[in-house]
């Protein structure tokens, strides 16, 4: 449903949702408005366990371990929420992270008496292991959890994720993952990774509609992480596993009609694309790879990090020094120019982490490499 009139680079801000999909999703809504009651009390526990059946068996992961939350955000306030943090305790995370997210971690940390350890990595790195030795020389005795993206928001950096838990977790460091653009834009085998705890998106990559994301917890870990609104299931009688699906699948009333619409927008774009999923991923991530190279060519400057560090979102230091501004939510002045001026649709953020503003493609399988030149052409006309 995107707009014609809209060069749509920006999709790993929102993702997008195809016709098809949100064809499905009214027609789970029109099922639930029939008779809400019915549905909620014989159909909506079977079709969301047939969801996170179909998500599981995506990611290679254990299904008794995953539960639906709306977004990444929550996923990690959950965890975090969840922790049992003294005084002196340490989380860390990276000047990459995404914001929301650090600030949940500042918010414990604070509560608690805790430290929000920042590992300072450049946004021009060399190689996986720079960022490997970064993160762990800032390990220490206190340190009880790393949270780690699979690819960062804005600089865009496809992380070491699988070296980093690895490495974290034989030190005894318990790794949050968090994979909001996870599913569907890097290869994720959960049970490989074996991270304590992963939360991650399905609305940007695999196009579910808005508000579909996941929260998988390592079994030695669920009896430490209870849901942000604690409902009906707190005094659920049955088993184990029963409770903790109840406590996170019953939260209170809600829209579940974008998680029950996972299953067919996997089996969708998988269908779309000889070769599957890793032809999906591979077509958009050298797509992403070429946009990169017109941008850096219209901008003047070279590749950031190598191409082993990028997916299907890159990001490039926009020209000009002083002084970074805030992010808002009305977004960048340059960012909002370019939409109003060209029609393109493409993220310029203020990062004063790193002292710098970037800009920030998406390669889906609805772009092509003629919408990077013409974003090419508009940069060098106004700047």
């Amino acid at each position: 449903m995107l707009s014609e009139d809209t060069c749509f680079l920006n999709h790993g801000s929102f993702g997008a949702t195809p016709i098809t999909i949100l064809e499905e999703q009214t027609r789970l809504r029109s099922i639930i408005e029939c008779d809400p009651v019915r549905f909620f009390e014989r159909d909506y526990i079977a079709l969301m366990h047939s969801s996170i059946r179909r998500l599981a068996e995506f990611m290679n992961a254990e299904p008794e371990g995953m539960v639906f939350v709306k977004n990444t955000t929550e996923g990690v306030n959950t965890v975090l929420r969840s922790l049992e943090l003294i005084p002196g305790d340490e989380i860390i995370v990276t000047n990459h992270s995404y914001q929301a997210c650090w600030n949940a971690v500042d918010f414990v940390t604070k509560r608690a008496g805790a430290k929000t350890v920042v590992v300072d990595i450049p946004f021009r790195v060399e190689n996986d292991e720079e960022v490997l030795d970064l993160v762990m020389s800032a390990v220490t005795e206190r340190t009880v959890l790393a949270l780690i993206d699979t690819v960062t928001s804005a600089t865009g950096l496809r992380m070491p994720f699988e070296k980093l838990v690895d490495s974290l977790q034989k030190g005894d460091v318990d790794v949050l993952l968090d994979a909001a653009h996870g599913p569907g834009i890097v290869p994720l085998d959960l049970r490989e990774i074996d991270a304590a705890y992963c939360t991650g998106n399905c609305h940007k990559w695999l196009c579910t509609p808005k508000g579909s994301g996941f929260l998988h917890i390592r079994t030695d870990r669920k009896k430490m992480v209870r849901p942000l609104s604690i409902s009906h299931g707190a005094s659920f009688e049955g088993t184990d596993q029963e409770k903790f699906e109840f406590e996170f699948g019953w939260p209170g009333t809600q829209d579940p009609t974008p998680w029950l619409c996972i299953p067919l927008a996997i089996d969708f774009l998988e269908g779309l694309v000889e070769g599957g999923w890793p032809a999906i991923m591979e077509r958009n991530r050298s797509l992403a790879l070429e946009g990169r190279r017109i941008l850096c060519e219209a901008l003047g400057t070279t590749e950031p990090v190598p191409d082993s560090l990028v997916s299907s979102i890159a990001s490039v230091e926009m020209p000009g020094e002083g002084e970074v501004g805030p992010m808002s939510i009305e977004g960048d002045p340059y960012h909002n120019y370019l939409l109003d001026e060209f029609g393109i649709q493409v993220p310029v953020f203020p990062w004063r982490h790193h002292s710098r503003r970037y800009i920030r493609i998406s390669a889906q399988l609805y772009n092509s490499i003629e919408e990077y030149e013409f974003l090419a052409e508009c940069l060098k006309q106004s700047l």
